[in-house]
């Protein structure tokens, strides 16, 4: 009996690993993302277009970012793990098979087949550059803040630098029911740093060259 017993357990855990990994590997599909991002494209989709909550910055770049990180961070919203009410509004009526999709259009979206290579970034605020060393952000988003070293991770080069310092701010929250991130690693790196020291290290990555941009749909050309 207690043979089968382990067996049986083995089994059950061994299914619910395949089945967890199958889970995970929901493909997006760039046509269907194309005929999702109607929530998407109100902000998303406007050069300039600027955000008041919680306070007024240009909202993120996302054609270029990563799929998987669109994923991973639309699941933040849905999960409450990131406090945004309008995200959180969208991110709840998104099935998994819907943010696959809307991230794989978005990585692709704007991309330009035999584009050049990034040029590498020119020398920029010494303090600056010693404070990103200091919070290790290259170990995590990679060679020149473009190259992340897991999918899940953001490109951040080129970002609005008032969004990036809104973002870095949001994981010092706490006790908010409205405003925060929940990230233990990003949350231990934003919480050394000042809010003068944040907005330093956010304009220095935002100067730098990268992939994000904001391509208009036709509607708001």
């Amino acid at each position: 009996m207690n043979k089968f017993l382990s067996s049986l357990s083995a089994l059950v855990v061994a299914c619910a690993t395949t089945f967890s990994a199958h889970a995970q590997e929901v493909k997006g599909d760039v046509k269907a993302g194309e005929k999702k991002i109607a929530m998407c494209i109100g902000c998303h989709g406007i050069q300039g277009y600027q955000a008041s909550f919680p306070e007024i910055h240009k909202v993120p770049m996302i054609s270029g970012q990563g799929a998987k990180y669109i994923v991973s961070s639309l699941n933040a919203y849905k999960k409450g793990e990131r406090k945004h009410p309008t995200m959180r509004g969208i991110a709840d009526n998104l099935s998994d098979q819907d943010m696959a999709d809307l991230g794989a259009y978005y990585e692709s979206h704007g991309k330009v087949a035999g584009a050049p290579e990034l040029a590498k970034a020119a020398v920029g605020s010494v303090k600056a550059a010693e404070l990103v060393k200091k919070g290790g952000c290259v170990t995590c988003h990679g060679d020149n803040f473009n190259k992340p070293i897991d999918p899940s991770y953001p490109k951040i080069a080129g970002q609005h630098a008032d969004y990036l310092f809104v973002a870095l701010k949001s994981y010092k929250a706490e006790k908010n029911a409205q405003v925060g991130r929940s990230n233990a690693i990003m949350g231990g790196i934003a919480k050394q740093f000042t809010n003068a020291e944040l907005s330093e290290m956010a304009n220095y990555v935002s100067a730098l060259p990268g992939e994000l941009k904001t391509v208009p749909q036709n509607k708001f050309r």
